[in-house]
């Protein structure tokens, strides 16, 4: 939970929630996409925009930032045995300051480990 929160602070809200929208749609977290989708449509969020997260390269709904968080959200999920490749990191450094960039990391890091404990032990998001 103080990972999460120390991530959040400063964090654009919207990009943190798409970050982990994005996450949680790659590890099959029903519970944690059922949350930040409610979390970000609160924060005003389009259906649209929602609905193209899952494939936002080929939309035009997103801005730089938002690309480059994305990007780099699933380069940290995915992450395989040759690590976060060099232009999405690099990406991601030109859109955020240092300080941004690493709560980003943050943020990914920490809604893989809700979503990693959310499908062991088969949340679900309640109906609405």
């Amino acid at each position: 939970m103080a990972l999460n929160k120390a991530a959040a602070h400063g964090l654009d809200p919207v990009v943190a929630e798409l970050v982990k929208i994005r996450a949680s749609q790659l590890n099959g977290c029903a519970f944690c996409l059922d949350m930040h989708t409610h979390d970000a449509s609160k924060l005003g969020l389009s259906e649209q925009k929602l609905h193209g997260i899952g494939v936002w390269r080929e939309t035009p709904f997103f801005t730089a930032r938002e690309r480059a968080a994305l990007a780099l959200s699933e380069a940290v999920t995915r992450l395989g045995e040759h690590g976060v490749p060099d232009d999405v990191f690099d990406e991601a450094a030109r859109q955020f300051d240092e300080a941004e960039l690493a709560r980003l990391i943050a943020m990914c890091i920490t809604i893989n480990a809700w979503n990693r404990i959310g499908v062991t032990t088969r949340l679900s998001p309640a109906a609405r």
